[in-house]
């Protein structure tokens, strides 16, 4: 069998696509795919994200309900929780979680379970591809075997390739749509069908010559970001002891044309992506008896944010002849990164920690996060201007674009501002990272 067949289906946008798992990167994608003309019929074990797009309501600030709904009521896209819908679909998209262990090793759970309910309907034709993040080799040493195992071959019965998600959630300028494409195929015949597939709907597709090449283009691309974050990060800190504010040297350099990029230091990496791909390309390498050094250094740095910003806190209620022990200590902004809801790694969750096993009394305030769960702990976002009022040290760890800085530190009696959100304000009430 050849690739003709699922090409025809592609370039006459009859195929059907099932992408699996309708997170942050599945729903955009599935949207994307049926306002290209494809059908999508996209699988989730969620069924409260399920039965909201049956009903055409997006759950997901990426994507609008005006736009998911009219492709809804088309019938171009449809969602279900059984995964015997598989055996209708030309084109599968895994788009799952890769955390880590507790041991901080690759966890890789989600994709080997969906990989089997995959391998136990494929029919020859049928193109499978891999987004989520992971180390290099996976998707030929874990996927294919699997896929193979009832004796259909790669390249020819059925395609396989890896397609690493490159997803800024609340990005206005950089969407699914617009955000260039890699793609690595295990045979030319796979490349050449998931290259097909994804032109019906990204602008650009870009082509690498393995998938092994694929899935370490991801981890290049947030390791760089992790180790630059890291190395600003030692930055500010080598700045804290020199008496020199870091924000005004970043600026500064940042006016040169040439031969310099600006990374702002912060409390800590937080997210889906950066705190964790570069340990996914640690693990492999150690695998291979090489040290990742640059990668664990970066990593050692970052994770010493959160205690340093806590360390910031003490000091300036020390100043002010107050322990840590009993303060009450607002955190502003929960959720890892500016205008997302997403709590996910966010240093703020481990700055909380911190302050409570000191004995703090800690609350937060995050107009996108009304509520969350920690180590078994409910918290809820508490009224802002009475959390200011009652608080002794209030932290800002997230700056959303909601927060009127000028308000809050007019009403605030000690501010830890950690992302320089007050940049001009001058006020004594004030300390930065």
């Amino acid at each position: 069998m050849s690739q003709k067949p699922l090409l025809d289906k592609i370039t006459s946008a009859s195929a059907i696509v099932s992408p699996i798992g309708l997170g942050y990167v599945g729903l955009p994608l599935s949207v994307e795919f049926a306002s290209a003309g494809l059908t999508v019929r996209g699988i989730d074990k969620d069924r409260t994200k399920v039965a909201a797009v049956g009903e055409g309501r997006s759950y997901i600030r990426d994507v609008s309900t005006e736009r998911l709904a009219p492709l809804v009521r088309a019938g171009k896209l449809s969602a279900s929780t059984e995964f015997d819908t598989l055996g209708q679909a030309d084109a599968v998209i895994i788009c799952v979680p890769t955390p880590l262990s507790k041991t901080k090793d690759p966890d890789l759970s989600f994709v080997v379970a969906v990989t089997d309910e995959i391998a136990a309907r494929l029919r020859p034709g049928q193109l499978v591809v891999l987004e989520s993040t992971t180390y290099p080799g996976t998707t030929e040493e874990l996927i294919l075997p699997k896929l193979a195992e009832r004796g259909l071959r790669v390249g020819e019965d059925f395609f396989l390739a890896f397609s690493p998600e490159r997803v800024d959630p609340v990005n206005p300028t950089w969407t699914t749509r617009n955000t260039p494409k890699i793609i690595g195929g295990v045979t030319p015949a796979c490349l050449e069908v998931a290259r097909a597939l994804y032109s019906r709907a990204i602008d650009t597709v870009i082509p690498v010559s393995s998938t092994r090449a694929a899935e370490m283009v991801k981890l290049l691309e947030n390791t760089f970001r992790s180790v630059n974050i890291g190395l600003v990060n030692e930055v500010a800190l080598m700045c804290d002891r020199l008496g020199v504010d870091v924000w005004e040297v970043i600026d500064a350099a940042a006016s040169k044309p040439f031969g310099f990029m600006p990374f702002y230091p912060g409390p800590g990496l937080g997210g889906h992506c950066i705190p964790i791909d570069p340990l996914y390309l640690s693990w492999k390498m150690k695998s291979l008896n090489y040290r990742a050094r640059f990668i664990e250094l970066a990593g050692e740095v970052n994770s010493e944010m959160p205690y340093h910003v806590v360390s910031r806190v003490q000091d300036a209620l020390n100043e002010r002849k107050r322990s840590v022990k009993g303060s009450r200590i607002l955190i502003l902004g929960i959720a890892y990164k500016r205008d997302v809801d997403d709590v996910r790694e966010s240093p703020a969750l481990d700055v909380l920690r911190i302050l409570e096993r000191k004995g703090a009394q800690v609350s937060y305030h995050d107009p996108l996060v009304p509520e969350m769960s920690l180590d078994g702990t409910a918290y809820r976002s508490q009224p802002l201007a009475a959390a200011l009022s009652d608080a002794d040290c209030a932290v800002l760890i997230t700056d959303h674009s909601v927060f009127d800085i000028k308000d809050i530190v007019e009403r605030v009696s000690l501010l830890i501002d950690t992302r320089n959100a007050s940049k001009g304000l001058r006020s004594a009430k004030v300390l930065k990272l």
